[in-house]
Parts: C-alpha cells; structure tokens; sequence
C-alpha cells in the first residue's frame, strides 16, 4: 500500500511545475556557438565576439508568472568566466541576434554575470549561461528574484528526460522498498 502512495506522489511531482527561483547546471561538454557581444546596448547588436567563437553553452527554458522585472544571477562554480543572455520565444544558436532580449559578461566581477530585466508572463524565454571564452566553462548556478511587493515568480522548465528519470529513481526506490 505504501508503495502505491509512493508512486502516485512521484507522478504528481514529476507533472506540476517546480516553482523553484534557482537552477544550477553545467556547460562542460555541451554544443558550442559564437556568442554575441553583450557590453553595449541591451538587447545586444552585432558583431559576433571574436573571442568567444566555439564556446560551450547551456540554455535553459523558463517562464514567469506575472509581468515585471526580475533579478538573475549567474554565479560561475570556481569562478570561471561566464556570459549570460536571455531570449524570448525561441533561442536558435545559429541565429545569435534573433529574439535575444538581454545579455551580460560580468556583474560586477568575473565568475558572476546578471541583470535586471523585464519579462512578460505567457512567454517561454531561455536563459543561456555561456563564457567568455571558448576555454571557459563549468557548472554554474542560476538565481531568479523579484521584488517582494511584486511577488514574481521564475518557473525553470525540467529538461526532457528529467521527469522520466524521476519517476524511474522512484518506482526502483518503491520496489525496493517492496523486497
């Protein structure tokens, strides 16, 4: 009986959204791309950097749920140099320039990158933690905040497969528990 409830709360866990504000991950290994330049205008126009043109990053899918700004900082695990952006609707690697809303190199030291930025609820946006250059990268954690009297929340999308391996830790851990 017990590994019935068990299994139903995992189920229930691994489909209601986390409304975690903080996030973590790791560029190590992932695809590359030739960042844009972020210092400058907001969001950032051409040229392509020429520094970081192979260099491995992570995007990560969020929403929120009321319009507004919200905080993001990226702090960089060991201090490593990391480049973050946003892009709304849609993040295309080969397309640097297209939906991209904001992006930063250091705020306000190397090893920490963030703004404050307006977002609208009903939009899927991407957070991308890059680095500065193709040798830089690492794992990294991801803060979302709003005003207290605002009441903002970030909503970080699981990537695909991370429910399912879930649910599947769970029904092992419910056998197990079983035997």
């Amino acid at each position: 009986m017990t590994a019935k409830f068990i299994i139903v709360g995992l189920l229930l866990a691994a489909c209601t959204p986390a409304f975690a504000q903080s996030t973590s991950g790791d560029t190590t290994g992932q695809p590359t791309w030739t960042r844009p330049v972020a210092n400058g205008p907001n969001p950032p126009v051409p040229p392509l950097s020429g520094v970081g043109t192979a260099t491995p990053y992570q995007a990560l899918e969020f929403t929120v749920n009321l319009s507004g700004v919200y905080t993001f900082q990226c702090t960089a695990t060991g201090g490593w140099d990391n480049y973050t952006f946003v892009y709304a609707n849609a993040f295309d690697p080969l397309n640097q320039f297209t939906n991209v809303v904001i992006g930063n190199d250091d705020n306000p030291n190397i090893g920490l990158s963030g703004f404050n930025v307006n977002l609208s609820s009903g939009v899927t946006y991407y957070f991308v933690v890059t680095g500065f250059g193709n040798t830089d990268f690492g794992a990294f954690t991801v803060d979302a905040s709003s005003s207290p009297t605002f009441g903002g929340i970030v909503t970080w999308v699981p990537a695909p497969g991370a429910a399912a391996t879930l649910l599947a830790g769970g029904l092992l851990a419910a056998r197990r528990r079983r035997a």
